[in-house]
Parts: structure tokens; C-alpha cells; sequence
């Protein structure tokens, strides 16, 4: 399975201290440069980079065509992570493409690729029975009481779609 990234998930997941669902959904988990230097660049936060560094099941690639890159930045309007992680899933035919910004995941669906973001990450991962209901409601939580995006009607998704399973 090919599974290609961008940035906010997987700060997301960092932030969570759940980085890990993504190789136990994935096993791996390909990154383009840009978003790897989104990643480890910032020297704010030198921890997160390191987590990166170490982290087995990233891998990362580099975008060949490089116009699709410059349109999607250019006439799209996408940062430069969000540009190579859409032309990676695109030339490699991705199976998936973890993605949570709005525009980003609307340019994705319009060329058919099949998207996930850190929402569904976390919903996949508690289906798996990985993430238990306690734990997954309480990430929900702290990402609709963070400075993350999550609006109230996914995060009522998320409560009506855990409230159909067995009890913890």
C-alpha cells in the first residue's frame, strides 16, 4: 500500500504522542521533501524534528514532475507540502493521502485521489481496536480544544461513530 503525507497530520499525531498509528495503519508512510523540511526545519522545535529523524517508517521521496508542483503552487494556491505530497500521490498512484487542510483536500478529491485526514486516522485506528473509545474520544477532544481545526459536526461524527460500538 502507498501512503503519502502532508505536514499537519503528522504534526498532529506528534502532538497527540500518536505518531505511531500512522505505522501501525500503514506500516510506512512516504513524505516529500518539502514536507520533511516543514518537519525538521524549524528550529523551535528541535524535539519534533528529532522524532522525525528517528522515526523507521518515514520515508521520503522526491517529487519528479516538477510543473505539476509549480500549478498546484502557482495557479492553486497550495503550500509548498501540500503541492508535493498531492503531485507524489499522483505520480506514484497512491492508495492514499493523509491530508487535513480544506483547499489541499478539495484540489485531491477533484483529481480522484482517495484522502484521509488525522480524524480519520484516529476513527481507522479505533476500528482496528488499536485506539481504545477512552483514548479516542479524548484526542478528539483535545484537538477541538487546540488550535487544530476540527469542527463540531466531525467532531459530533466522531462521538455518533464510537457511541455505535461495544462499550470499552
Amino acid at each position: 500500500m502507498i501512503v503519502i503525507a502532508d505536514t499537519t497530520p503528522i504534526i498532529t499525531l506528534m502532538k497527540l504522542q500518536r505518531l505511531d498509528l500512522l505505522e501501525k495503519l500503514f506500516e510506512t508512510v512516504i513524505v516529500p521533501h518539502a514536507v520533511y523540511e516543514e518537519l525538521v526545519s524549524n528550529s523551535n522545535y528541535l524535539i519534533e524534528a528529532q522524532m522525525v529523524f528517528e522515526c523507521p517508517f518515514l520515508k521520503r521521496l522526491e517529487v519528479s514532475d516538477r510543473q505539476s508542483i509549480k500549478i498546484l503552487r502557482e495557479v492553486v494556491g497550495l503550500d509548498a507540502g501540500e503541492s508535493e505530497a498531492i503531485a507524489l500521490a499522483e505520480e506514484n498512484h497512491a492508495d492514499l493521502l493523509i491530508i487535513d487542510e480544506r483547499k489541499g483536500r478539495r484540489v485531491a478529491k477533484q483529481m480522484d485521489l482517495k484522502i484521509i485526514g488525522t480524524i480519520g486516522i484516529l476513527l481507522q485506528a479505533f476500528d482496528c481496536a488499536i485506539l481504545s473509545k477512552t483514548e479516542i474520544l479524548s484526542y478528539a477532544e483535545q484537538l477541538k480544544n487546540s488550535k487544530i481545526r476540527i469542527s463540531e459536526t466531525l467532531f459530533e461524527l466522531v462521538l455518533a461513530h464510537v457511541k455505535t460500538q461495544m462499550p470499552d
